[in-house]
């Protein structure tokens, strides 16, 4: 994990988290949707969508080079968001991020949390204890085919340690 840093999201950060998205959708998911599914999976969102979550101040960003290439974000109970360009995958920054959206899912008398995956990422939710649920579509409005996601959840039963990328801004 060495070179990246991680920090909070910032105002200004939209259109970067916008792009990891869109191009992590493209080059990870495997052949697992179809072009129409992909050409429709970002619905009608925008660089300013992405904005209006960095507001809320969940949002975790990770750099490499001084250019956003991952990103995790949660809310009470649920992982919403965790994306990475193919170029930081493997470097376990994906489980790194991951641990900073479980603290920040976590609250009290929250005792399961969420999310939903993607096809292709049903192994690394598992690998990280997450178990699945049930398989469903999302569909973004648009009319467009559903995508295929998988419902996990993760039993907190024992609180892991605070993660040290909870902190701000630090290098890995």
């Amino acid at each position: 994990m060495q070179g990246f840093i991680i920090r909070s999201a910032q105002p200004g950060d939209g259109q970067a988290v916008f792009d990891v998205t869109r191009q992590s959708i493209a080059e990870l998911s495997n052949g697992l949707y179809s072009p129409q599914q992909l050409s429709g999976w970002m619905g009608e969102r925008t660089a300013d969508f992405y904005e209006q979550l960095i507001h809320r101040g969940q949002m975790v960003v990770a750099l490499l080079a001084g250019r956003i290439v991952g990103f995790v974000d949660a809310e009470p109970g649920e992982v919403t968001r965790l994306f990475l360009l193919r170029e930081a995958s493997g470097h376990g920054l994906g489980a790194h991020l991951l641990g900073i959206g479980l603290e920040k899912a976590r609250g009290p008398g929250i005792q399961t949390i969420r999310v939903e995956s993607t096809l292709n990422a049903e192994g690394f939710y598992q690998r990280h204890g997450f178990v699945t649920r049930e398989r469903g579509f999302f569909s973004h409005g648009l009319g467009g085919e559903p995508i295929a996601i998988i419902h996990m959840e993760r039993h907190e039963d024992v609180q892991d340690e605070p993660h040290p990328a909870c902190l701000p801004d630090g290098e890995l």
